[in-house]
């Protein structure tokens, strides 16, 4: 018998194309396209050839990009894609398996020690991404007789590692965004461990958590606080907090590189190694990924990393002058999915990707386009956002809610 040749595309007998579905997990398929399509949420994957923040699309036109959460423009360094060259030829470009299978690299743990001195904390674990390091943290230290409280507009990492932890048993309450008097009833009725889970920076609307009132909170009740570091580049510095505290974070924002960490005391990081499954039963981080961050965070402990935080923070302040508080991320209100779309086709058009952020990644109603700065940005590509927002009558808005 013949065997059939790779991706021959004909019908089979019948009519049916190899590897088509057929019955009704077509028709759900179908379905659910359908309704994203009619509601404006239909997302799709466009083609950009780009080195940091600038590049061309699929069509040759040039784009300067303000969608981008490499925040310091470290991604495109030449110490830092040194460091990655150097790492893959020395160790190969992936890890192989666990690091509990087949152990770390040195990189591996070289980062490590600098992220924890970085944070401020006894003891860093690195994980393939910073989904997978909430994902895993959160439910290796919840389960029965814990209550877990998070913020309504914590990252989608948070959130499932919250489901995952009521799915052993936690009891999980969502708070308001930013309402501390909710935390501190809840902490007040319950007897038991408890955490309480926050972004410090939010990533869809840039505003910071009130750390300093959660942190009073949780020390008065002896709670656990997490918080999510990932988006605070301009709020980087670690954080003397009266509380226990762990920290997460990623590599691929404000390191410009891919992964992720949790930091805190040493004995807690050991117990994680253990417990939390993200980390345990997942290849670990590639060694070039571990050796750019690793090169970027000592870029960002110098004096170099204090002229691109100062760059960063004077072009938040260009686009959305007198904003209380620093923040990289620039939401601009749209309301509708298809305001948001048209706008962003439109900014495209003039040479800027700004991407459209829609239901269900914020709440019906609150469409938007989602600036994101880079202290590579120039003043004049800034300016020509701010000037393009403009011409459409759009400006940068508080939008948390």
């Amino acid at each position: 018998m013949t065997r059939p040749e790779v991706g021959l595309t004909s019908p089979e007998p019948g009519g049916r194309r190899p590897g088509s579905w057929e019955g009704p997990w077509a028709e759900w398929v179908a379905g659910r396209s359908a309704k994203a399509r009619a509601r404006h949420r239909w997302r799709e994957l466009g083609q950009l050839d780009a080195l940091g923040l600038h590049g061309t699309d699929s069509n040759g036109r040039a784009l300067v990009l303000f969608s981008s959460n490499d925040y310091l423009g470290l991604s495109a360094r030449p110490e830092v894609v040194a460091a990655s060259i150097d790492a893959a030829q020395r160790w190969g470009t992936g890890a192989g398996a666990a690091r509990l299978i087949s152990g770390s690299r040195p990189v591996h743990s070289a980062l490590e020690q600098e992220l924890a001195a970085w944070k401020g904390e006894e003891a860093a674990l690195v994980y393939p991404s910073g989904y997978s390091a909430n994902v895993g943290a959160v439910p290796a230290l919840a389960g029965p007789g814990v209550l877990v409280c998070s913020d309504a507009l914590n990252h989608a990492s948070l959130v499932d590692g919250t489901r995952l932890a009521r799915s052993m048993g936690a009891e999980v309450v969502s708070y308001h965004h930013g309402e501390v008097g909710e935390v501190a009833q809840a902490l007040q009725s319950w007897s038991g461990r408890a955490l309480v889970l926050s972004d410090l920076v939010f990533s869809m609307d840039g505003d910071r958590a009130p750390a300093e009132a959660l942190a009073e909170v949780c020390a008065a009740h002896g709670a656990l606080l997490v918080l999510d570091e990932a988006h605070a580049v301009l709020d980087h510095a670690a954080t003397e907090l009266p509380c226990d505290l762990l920290r997460t974070g990623t590599l691929s924002k404000t390191l410009g590189s891919q992964g992720g960490f949790v930091a805190g005391p040493s004995e807690v990081v050991e117990l994680l190694v253990n417990r939390s499954r993200s980390f345990m039963f997942t290849t670990a981080l590639a060694p070039p990924a571990a050796a750019a961050a690793l090169a970027a965070l000592r870029l960002l402990r110098s004096p170099v990393g204090d002229g691109l935080v100062a760059a960063l923070g004077r072009h938040a302040e260009a686009l959305w002058p007198g904003r209380p508080g620093p923040s990289p991320i620039v939401p601009v209100p749209c309301g509708t999915e298809q305001a948001a779309l048209a706008a962003s086709a439109e900014l495209a058009r003039r040479g800027m990707v700004v991407p459209a952020v829609r239901p269900p990644t914020v709440p019906p109603g609150t469409s938007r386009l989602r600036v994101t700065l880079s202290a590579v940005h120039t003043d004049g590509e800034v300016e020509a956002l701010r000037a393009g927002l403009a011409d459409l009558g759009l400006q940068p808005a508080p939008l948390v809610g």
